[in-house]
């Protein structure tokens, strides 16, 4: 499995509502191309997104689909990028209040969703993937503060 965390100084409403908004996704998780379509009952347990993932002309279309979620704390996806990708990924947010200023940690886990096959290749892609959910995490941070600051400007 792969584990990355972050510390994000915003309150973990504002972070709940970006992780909850696949069309959000395009802006800060690495891969999301486009979001062609989102259940109306989106972030229901069973509702899923369309999109597409990869660069430019490698792109693949296939959909995610919610596994679990405990709003504002925990949301759970099937990804698919048939027939490369399946794998389960989970967001889950803690927030610190201690500190007064509204601060989240964020964990992402992402594990292969074919337990057998992800096994044998966990590995090789462990490593990758959580470079590339660290990036993500670093990504919805700046995005989160870009949002942020549009709301702040006179």
């Amino acid at each position: 499995m792969a584990f990355t965390t972050r510390v994000i100084p915003a309150p973990d409403d504002l972070v709940w509502a970006m992780i909850s908004d696949p069309s959000t996704y395009p802006e800060w998780l690495v891969g999301a191309e486009e979001i062609r379509d989102i259940d109306d009952d989106w972030p229901a347990q069973g509702t899923s997104f369309h999109h597409r993932v990869g660069l430019g002309w490698l792109s693949i279309a296939d959909r995610t689909e919610v596994v679990a979620v405990d709003p504002p704390r925990m949301l759970s996806l099937a990804v698919k990028a048939r027939p490369f990708v399946s794998a389960v990924s989970t967001f889950r947010l803690y927030p610190c209040d201690d500190d007064g200023g509204g601060t989240t940690v964020v964990t992402l886990e992402e594990e292969p969703a074919v337990r057998t096959l992800g096994n044998l290749v966990r590995p090789v892609m462990d490593p990758s993937i959580h470079v590339r959910n660290h990036r993500s995490l670093r990504r919805l941070e700046g995005y989160i503060f870009a949002r942020l600051a549009e709301v702040v400007r006179p």
